[in-house]
């Protein structure tokens, strides 16, 4: 038997007005053919777990195309030409396929196509007809669309925020596509789509309120007959009819059973549906509460948040560190310019600098104050363990740390990077738990790393391309009514939309 692979992964925020062009996927993953094996082969991504599965099952393994980009702005219609056309001319000289997997994150937009993930998976279903079983993964943030489910025959998404469970989950997709090619089982799925925007800030899987719903779903589990389940939270910072939650669920050869299974789990969200708004930390009350606190303290720079797509160069929370001294602090800021300026005067001089602040005004002013050059390096890095997103190779491009009067350290970089290792940290030759304080420019996705590190994480609703305040907002395209932005929504699962998978119905 012979399995293909297909990926393309972008979160895509709508809200930034820049557009994704196919030099950053080239400078992250752009991949054809064996490419895809040689880059995924024994790393944490659910790639890496589709090619483990099928090498212990003794599966030819196909490998077409696989593309992936750091969140960021909607994907130009150059770059989405051409990522179709390298897919799908990779797709035709693969030869016949008994079976593919494929990883779709869910939250990506394009130019042309709002919804691009729907749109390549349906492609891909009319290019090898209805007999050839297509399974994949999912990022739990996708905002899941009728189009995705129809086009496939079962989807998985991750279980945990952060992400540490993607290898797992490709194997699960991966054995269950191996169980479909040999007539072990009929996957049949089913998705519901209760009308609710669930805040990032209350995404994290392993606390409340998403572990009791969670726990409910591995409830389900427990029947033989379920083949798999999945939650999805959404992603609200792309703007496409799409946006919002939906409850995903698979059964052997029972449609009826996986409608059952996905109401249940939309039912429950909606009747707690008011634990999944978000707290909103002002960052005057941030620093506030990090004030009275004992122990290494995480402050989550939501609004500037890189993983969600955010530019990386927001000052709120460093002019407010200057301004507080609550002791040792370090964050890092995107801004080639002063790294520029900062390899120009040299290792170990002060200078006036100006910091942060470029992509405008909602993500604060610069910061301009002496700071004093304490390295200049090359900021590739690599992390072994799982870490959210499945990344495991890191390039800041250049980087300067610089330390102001005040001991704030600052890591400035010349590329975007989220936060997802500590390694951004320690590859510059500094301890993170020599600081009292460490920014990180994320919601969720930092825990991973930053847990064996700091005792107290606050997140902080700083102004920015990924407010944690959805009314800040100007949403055009979404769904209506949508909780909490509409109030007064009322929902019943008799009458929710849903949507079946490949001859579910």
């Amino acid at each position: 038997m012979r399995v293909g692979i297909i990926a393309l992964l972008q979160e895509s925020n709508t809200f930034i007005p820049e557009r994704t062009q196919l030099g950053q996927f080239r400078n992250d993953v752009l991949a054809v053919g064996n490419e895809v094996q040689e880059v995924f082969t024994g790393t944490h991504h659910e790639i890496g777990g589709f090619l483990a599965c099928l090498r212990e099952e003794h599966i030819e393994t196909v490998p077409i195309f696989a593309a992936r980009a750091v969140p960021f702005g909607v994907i130009a219609k150059t770059a989405w030409d051409e990522l179709m056309s390298m897919m799908f001319r990779a797709l035709a000289q693969s030869g016949p396929l008994d079976g593919i997997l494929v990883a779709p994150h869910g939250a990506t937009v394009s130019e042309p196509e709002p919804d691009a993930d729907g749109y390549w998976l349906h492609r891909l279903r009319s290019s090898v007809g209805p007999s050839v079983p297509i399974i994949g993964t999912l990022d739990p943030h996708a905002n899941l669309s009728s189009r995705m489910v129809e086009s496939t025959n079962a989807l998985i998404a991750y279980r945990t925020n952060p992400h540490t469970d993607q290898f797992e989950t490709g194997v699960k997709a991966a054995s269950l596509l191996v169980r479909t090619m040999i007539d072990e089982v009929q996957p049949k799925q089913c998705a519901v789509f209760p009308p609710m925007a669930i805040n990032i800030e209350r995404q994290e899987t392993a606390v409340s309120p998403c572990s009791e719903l969670y726990s409910l779903a591995d409830q389900q589990l427990r029947d033989s007959g379920v083949l798999a389940n999945s939650i999805l939270l959404g992603f609200a910072y792309a703007d496409v009819a799409e946006m919002g939650s939906a409850t995903l669920a698979v059964a052997d050869n029972a449609p009826d059973r996986a409608e059952h299974l996905a109401v249940e789990l939309a039912e429950y969200l909606w009747q707690h549906r008011a634990e999944f708004c978000g707290e909103n930390i002002s960052l005057n009350e941030a620093m506030q509460r990090a004030s009275q606190l004992e122990g290494a303290i995480c402050l989550l720079d939501t609004g500037d948040n890189i993983g969600g797509g955010s530019p990386g160069d927001s000052t709120w929370l460093a002019h407010a560190l200057i301004q507080r001294h609550l002791g040792p602090a370090l964050m890092c800021l995107v801004d080639p310019l002063a790294v520029a300026e900062c390899e120009r005067a040299g290792v170990g001089q002060t200078i006036l600098l100006k910091m942060g602040g470029h992509s405008g005004p909602l993500h604060g002013a610069p910061l301009e104050t002496r700071v004093k050059i304490l390295d200049l390096r090359d900021g590739k890095f690599e992390e072994s363990e799982p870490r959210h997103g499945g990344f495991s190779v890191f390039d800041q491009g250049r980087i300067a740390v610089v330390q102001t009067e005040s001991k704030l350290t600052l890591i400035l970089t010349s590329l975007r990077v989220p936060p997802f290792s500590l390694k951004q940290i320690t590859s510059c030759g500094l301890d993170p738990v020599a600081y009292r304080v460490l920014v990180a420019k994320g919601v969720v996705a930092p825990l991973a790393a930053y847990r064996s590190v700091c005792q107290h994480f606050i997140r902080v609703a700083t102004p920015g391309a990924t407010t944690t305040d959805l009314t800040k907002l100007n949403y055009r395209w979404r769904r209506k009514p949508l909780y909490p932005l509409e109030n007064d929504c009322d929902w019943h699962s008799d009458s929710s939309s849903k949507a079946f998978g490949m001859g579910s119905k």
